[in-house]
């Protein structure tokens, strides 16, 4: 915004440069056209020149010696009042014709390239509007990429037309000051050589002055030449940069989350109707506690929010990314913005959260603002985003109990750098919408003589054990797809499987799923709304299982099988990945396969097991495990479905 502060200025200057080099023009062509008012027109165009030094010229730093100049070329317009053709011809080669010049090369060319600056200006808030448009969730890498590529041009251009026009607004600084001497340099020779009586006099008042006229300007020619070299090699090195540079959300900076004073455009949300709502970019900064807004063309800019006490948070709103929302401490006053990208987006949340907290009041603010740095970390996740959880770590809020978040399965860490998708996925990978066993493990029965197992845990002669009764668990979950999956140890490819399965129902526009349950206690049961047996994973190939880490109501596992395919006996190793959708959260039903699996595990040794089982919540008749407490359901059940709300 300086910048744009001070463009104004040199418009302004301009602009009254341009008005009066008009004035002056119109002064010499009424002395060149008015031979008969020669006495008149002479003494206007003296008061003209003295007029110079009245305009006070913002950018009139160096004008001095012009000023001392012209006042001395006005008293001696003061005494010429007479004018011949022959004198007039002179004043028009002289006089006229370089102040002509001036006006229809140099301030023309200010005035076309402030219009070019403008187009590009305009251009490119254009391409920043439709960005900003960008939605968040169902988002088109191409039409992305392809607005990435239009902001970062009508940047681009808009960069090359400022610089030009601030080039030729700096050199019209040097211009001015030969364009306002050589004129009168030119008349006064004129004169000089028309008046054959006057020649001595006029040589002893004027020699000296016009000898040291000409090197003044000379000397600003070629300050004015040192300078546009120099303006060149400045031009040519901001060009030179990478597109890179002009597209938005490329910082490569650090965010820096102790500032107490912050400045740039912001899209502001504002209410057209009783529900539309229109976007606005303007400039916001701010100064104390205040937060500031100039509209374009204004001088200066208005209060917009007292920011002493007022709360700051992300927010998701619209569909569109980048989104913070400032309430007055009342509550009564809020507004949404909108941040150019990431960077911008963190600092402006963190800068308005320790301006709240009055920080600028203090002795040391910066020292203050870095203590309290994590305060304007956590108030920057967005409320309506489940928190990502550091993996390996269970949510400590929730993990002390049963149905808390389970992350990870037992034995597998994800370590090292984030794998490819392709590492996980192999591309092309059909997916299955309909649930069914991998062919692989239809293989496995076939080959095992294997028998179906009663979906309600009815057996013949292998009767469940005291042990396996007491996990008997029943989720409604709806099955969303399936597909093969190129490793069964690393959480990212459950991650992937649900993105690729939800892009795909989203894509092919599938959104009718079958309501079913997945039930325990020693294998998983997938019942249709019939109730017949569709699909059992036994626990052991259930080789590892997450939640998503924002929507709480999808997970997946992974189930290892063997491939025969390759004639081998003992079978390749297979995986596939499975993704449903619970009417509760997913984290439940991962803590529950991890339970059984603990179980399974310490069956094989009778005092683990009597540990385990002495460390597990039982009914008042001990024959089946609490996942919930007892009491406590309702307000539980009340905050998972506030959350998952949000």
């Amino acid at each position: 915004e300086p910048t744009r502060s001070l463009l104004s200025v040199f418009e302004e200057d301009a602009g009254m440069l341009t008005d009066y080099t008009n004035q002056l023009l119109q002064s010499m062509q009424r002395v060149f056209g008015a031979q008969s008012e020669m006495g008149l027109a002479t003494e206007q165009l003296s008061r003209q020149l003295l007029d110079y030094e009245k305009k006070n010229f913002a950018l009139g730093k160096g004008d001095e010696e012009v000023i001392c100049t012209l006042q001395n070329f006005a008293k001696t317009v003061g005494e010429l009042n007479s004018l011949h053709s022959e004198l007039a011809n002179q004043m028009a080669d002289s006089m006229v014709f370089p102040l002509i010049q001036f006006r229809e090369k140099d301030l023309t060319e200010i005035s076309t390239l402030k219009e070019i600056f403008g187009i590009a200006t305009d251009e490119h808030e254009a391409a920043m509007v439709k960005y900003s448009r960008l939605p968040k969730k169902k988002e088109n890498e191409k039409l992305k990429s392809d607005l990435v590529k239009e902001v970062a041009y009508t940047r681009r251009k808009q960069h090359q037309a400022s610089l030009q026009y601030y080039c030729a607004l700096n050199a019209l600084q040097y211009r001015k000051r030969v364009a306002m001497l050589e004129p009168m340099l030119g008349y006064t020779q004129a004169q000089i050589s028309f008046f054959k009586k006057g020649i001595e006099l006029m040589s002893k008042k004027m020699d000296n002055c016009l000898s040291s006229v000409s090197d003044m300007t000379q000397s600003i020619q070629a300050q004015l030449d040192t300078e546009a070299e120099a303006m060149r090699g400045s031009q040519r090195e901001f060009l030179s940069v990478e597109d890179t540079v002009y597209m938005p959300d490329k910082d490569i900076e650090p965010v820096n989350r102790t500032l107490i004073q912050k400045a740039g455009y912001l899209n502001i949300r504002n209410k057209t109707g009783l529900v539309t709502t229109a976007w606005d970019r303007l400039y916001f900064f701010t100064q104390g506690g205040n937060l500031m807004c100039q509209p374009r063309g204004a001088v200066a800019g208005g209060m917009v929010l007292d920011l002493d006490n007022s709360s700051v948070m992300a927010v998701e709103c619209e569909d569109r990314r980048y989104c913070f929302q400032i309430t007055s401490p009342s509550g009564k006053t809020s507004m949404i913005l909108q941040a150019e990208g990431k960077r911008e987006y963190e600092e402006w949340i963190c800068t308005v959260n320790n301006i709240s907290r009055q920080i600028y009041l203090t002795d040391n603010p910066e020292a203050v603002a870095i203590r309290l740095n994590q305060t304007a970390i956590q108030a920057v996740t967005p409320i309506t985003s489940f928190e990502k959880r550091p993996e390996g770590s269970p949510n400590p809020d929730r993990s002390a109990k049963p149905g808390g978040v389970y992350v990870t399965s037992s034995g597998s860490q994800k370590t090292g750098a984030a794998p490819e998708p392709e590492d996980l996925i192999a591309p092309g990978t059909p997916i299955q919408f309909d649930i069914m066993l991998p062919a692989s493990e239809f293989q496995d029965q076939n080959r095992a003589g294997g028998r179906r197992t009663n979906p309600f845990g009815e057996t013949d002669d292998d009767c469940l054990t005291e042990t396996d009764s007491l996990l008997q668990q029943v989720f409604a979950v709806r099955f969303q797809g399936s597909m093969a999956v190129r490793c069964g140890n690393n959480q990212e490819v459950i991650y992937e499987a649900m993105r690729q399965v939800l892009a795909a129902r989203a894509i092919h526009n599938i959104f009718r799923t079958t309501e079913s349950h997945l039930m325990s206690p020693n294998s998983y049961y997938i019942i249709t709304n019939q109730y017949s047996l569709t699909s059992q994973f036994q626990l052991g190939d259930v080789c590892q299982f997450a939640a998503h880490q924002e929507n709480g109501r999808l997970m997946g596992f992974v189930v290892e099988g063997r491939d025969w395919s390759d004639g081998d006996e003992e079978g390749e190793p297979s995986f596939s990945a499975f993704v449903f959708e619970s009417n509760t959260e997913g984290e439940k039903i991962c803590y529950t396969i991890n339970l059984a699996k603990d179980i399974t595990e310490a069956k094989k040794d009778p005092e683990a097991l009597a540990q385990l089982m002495k460390n597990m919540p039982l009914t008042s008749d001990g024959k089946f495990l609490l996942l919930e407490p007892e009491t406590g359901d309702t307000s539980n059940g009340a905050e998972e479905d506030l959350e998952s709300e949000a």
